[in-house]
């Protein structure tokens, strides 16, 4: 094991229960790479008004795996589904690389109230952050400013017309809150989402949880071939699609983005 760095304080043991909810969350695992099914709620950093995320069950897993293991990506506290990690500091180095270079698939569902039109499109927007008495939030940079560039493709999978469509979403750039703030810029934001216009719109007996989910991610492994993973929905999202109507099953075949329903 790597020696503790001098002034690092020893991370607090999983208690028994935390180890088995971290285990709940495996969808892989291998010598190199964990994908966990992150669940809504759960933050993947602390901050001072964090004290319970993810980072902190990696610390406390240092003894099990011999080395810390580290994220190498993110999603918001709120945004369910996948989530890499790196077994061993190279091979977060390797897959840094490849999240930078855009080797790396990622499919997003959502719901969002009416319907998107066209049907299937290209939201181009840069992103720029701006405080607010709510928090942090970002918004479309404006002429002048210069933005972060942020690039996402979505395709409406099935409507419940005109309550609802189920979206899902093809980020190109990984910006912060990006298909949340894309969406709402095109006037349909993310059943649930607070930040971003999401309770607006939201019907009877639709949790006020946000909608967004990780559905699937593929790249290749740093030792070749490659990974493709499937996270399965949250429950509060298996509960909005059946009162809409949405049957991930039906599309099992049909879906040109290869999106599969495995256990939903």
């Amino acid at each position: 094991m790597r020696g503790r760095k001098p002034g690092r304080a020893r991370p607090r043991p999983l208690s028994d229960e935390e180890r088995r909810f971290f285990d709940s969350l495996i969808l892989h695992e291998d010598a190199d790479i964990l994908v966990l099914n992150k669940p809504s709620g759960l933050a993947v950093q602390g901050g001072s008004k964090t004290s319970e995320h993810l980072d902190r069950y990696l610390a406390a897993l240092e003894s099990t795996y011999g080395e810390r293991p580290r994220l190498v990506h993110r999603l918001d506290r709120d945004t369910s589904g996948a989530l890499v990690i790196a077994r061993k500091r190279g091979v977060a180095a390797k897959l840094g690389k490849l999240f930078a270079s855009r080797a790396v698939r990622k499919i997003y569902w959502a719901v969002v109230p009416g319907a998107p039109k066209p049907a299937q499109g290209r939201i181009g927007m840069s992103l720029i952050k701006a405080m607010t008495r709510e928090g942090e939030r970002v918004r479309p940079a404006r002429r002048g400013e210069t933005g972060q560039k942020a690039v996402t493709y979505y395709s409406v999978v099935d409507k419940a017309a005109p309550v609802a469509s189920w979206v899902s979403l093809k980020p190109v750039t990984g910006r912060q809150h990006q298909l949340r703030a894309h969406m709402a810029f095109i006037g349909h934001p993310i059943f649930g989402d607070m930040k971003y216009d999401g309770a607006a719109g939201l019907p009877d007996d639709v949790e006020a949880r946000l909608h967004l989910h990780a559905r699937r991610i593929a790249f290749p492994h740093p030792r070749g071939g490659q990974l493709d993973i499937t996270a399965p929905l949250p429950e509060h999202m298996i509960r909005t699609f059946r009162l809409l109507g949405f049957d991930p099953h039906r599309y099992d075949d049909g879906m040109d983005d290869g999106d599969i329903c495995a256990d939903c």
